[in-house]
């Protein structure tokens, strides 16, 4: 039987590892780390850090999900459900594209008595388990595309909550949004590239700077205003948290035409 002896040493090395407390795990693992740095040029050693801080970025993520049982536990320390809640309307008719698991949808209906959600998903998965976990008169969860075809009915707001960076052509998607629905206006969360100083070092490096591999942007401010004025639209109000954009957008009068 043939042995793959790098992933017999991987295999012996953890076994070894789980041995040891947390910390003592990670003080091992930084002086294997610090040692492989040594002869490597400055800019080699950074690029080996970031592309390390890169995987350990998404293997926290996981983790995240599994300590919160499913849910990530960004969605109760970011608290920007609370941001969304407090610019809805009581009785209003909303519509949540990118709506992942119907968690931050079942808060809002939670919270806003009269409102009603319709939330899309492409993950089939994600919509399975919002039907699961989040029953509600008030809410409907759709398995579906939005770039490929959006509810044939009408909205007075439209939710995208980390969802326009995964988007390629957003101006041509946001105006078929406006030009379809026409929705009074639309709440937004998008990432900041201006995030942290790493974020244009790892740029610089070559290295992959994105929090996600599927997003074609993330924003500097300049960037996600002047988009969403050649959407058609103008920012009535916008924060920055947690190195995000949290956005209200309203139509510009005859959609931006004369700008």
């Amino acid at each position: 039987m043939k042995i793959n002896l790098t992933n017999l040493i991987i295999y012996s090395f953890s076994k070894l590892l789980k041995r040891l407390p947390p910390s003592k795990r990670a003080e091992v693992l930084m002086n294997l780390i610090n040692l492989s740095g040594k002869k490597s040029s400055p800019g080699e050693n950074l690029g080996f850090l970031f592309e390390l801080e890169n995987r350990l970025y998404s293997l926290e993520g996981k983790a995240s999900v599994e300590y919160g049982n499913g849910i990530h536990t960004k969605h109760r320390h970011l608290k920007y459900h609370e941001f969304f809640i407090k610019n809805l309307n009581v009785g209003g008719h909303v519509l949540d594209i990118g709506c992942g698991n119907g968690c931050m949808d079942y808060d809002i209906v939670t919270a806003i008595p009269n409102i009603k959600i319709v939330g899309i998903d492409l993950n089939e998965k994600n919509i399975e388990f919002a039907r699961l976990h989040y029953q509600n008169p008030n809410l409907t969860f759709i398995h579906g595309d939005a770039l490929k075809g959006l509810p044939d009915e009408n909205f007075d707001v439209v939710l995208l909550s980390n969802v326009l960076e995964h988007i390629e052509q957003r101006i041509e998607f946001l105006k078929k949004i406006m030009r379809q629905i026409n929705p009074e206006r639309l709440i937004i969360r998008v990432p900041l590239f201006e995030r942290d100083w790493r974020v244009p070092l790892k740029k610089e490096l070559g290295i992959d700077y994105r929090l996600d591999a599927t997003h074609y942007i993330e924003y500097t401010q300049e960037e996600y205003f002047e988009e969403l004025q050649q959407a058609g639209l103008k920012a009535t109000y916008a924060e920055f948290r947690w190195g995000e954009i949290w956005s209200v957008a309203e139509p510009l009068p005859d959609g931006g035409k004369n700008n």
